[in-house]
């Protein structure tokens, strides 16, 4: 799939997902949880925004050197420790 068919079917998703949990929490009382249910898709709708906002690895067209997942450990041992 491309990426706007990927993006579609996400958002259709989370559609989805909310139509879904306002069936539920119609069953109960407005409270912390169903309150907390909300929020929670409507993040999923704004973290979805935000990825999509960002430019995708492919496109970016840089690849990280090693120094960016560099733990600052080498081979010569763990932090802490001397070796012998």
């Amino acid at each position: 799939m491309s990426l706007e068919q990927d993006v579609s079917a996400a958002r259709t998703a989370v559609d989805e997902l909310e139509r879904a949990c306002a069936r539920v929490m119609g069953h109960f009382r407005e409270g912390v949880d169903v309150r907390r249910l909300r929020m929670d898709v409507s993040r999923l709708r704004e973290d979805l925004d935000l990825v999509c906002g960002a430019r995708p690895a492919a496109v970016q067209g840089q690849q990280f050197s090693s120094a960016a997942w560099d733990d600052g450990m080498d081979d010569m041992g763990t932090a802490g420790r001397t070796t012998r």
